[in-house]
């Protein structure tokens, strides 16, 4: 359940640089994350570490703001998926198939939060219900 928060409004310059930073950063993700799923398509992880330094070093002016769920979001998605890879590197050696499985599902799991991500961006509605409840707005 989320809780309506009197947040300050961003000017409207800043308001726009971080929507064209969020579109960015979504795209670069969207990009991979598609890639990822398609068989032989690996556009590499250039583009998702760019996307992540970006998120990384912009999401300070998003503090206060409903953009900053956005900014965690897109940086705990990339980071989760990073884990999963590397804990499920193994299977690749071990055994095809299952790392095959492993490889799509998480990739999958990846593009849906990318898209989650996207729709809930254009809506102008922040990521409150996918973040912890105390991480709101980073008070």
């Amino acid at each position: 359940m989320t809780h309506p928060m009197a947040l300050p409004s961003p000017s409207t310059g800043q308001h726009d640089a971080l929507q064209a930073v969020s579109w960015v950063s979504y795209v670069l993700h969207l990009i991979v994350a598609v890639s990822a799923v398609i068989p032989g398509a690996q556009v590499g992880p250039v583009l998702l570490v760019v996307a992540l330094i970006l998120d990384l070093v912009k999401r300070e002016e998003a503090r206060g703001t409903w953009q900053a769920s956005h900014f965690r979001y897109r940086i705990r998605t990339v980071l989760l998926a990073a884990v999963l890879y590397v804990v499920t590197a193994p299977l690749w050696f071990l055994f095809l198939i299952p790392g095959w499985i492993a490889w799509i599902l998480i990739s999958i799991w990846f593009l849906y939060r990318i898209v989650l991500g996207l729709v809930r961006m254009n809506k102008q509605q922040p990521m409150d219900d996918f973040v912890l409840q105390s991480d709101q707005y980073d008070e």
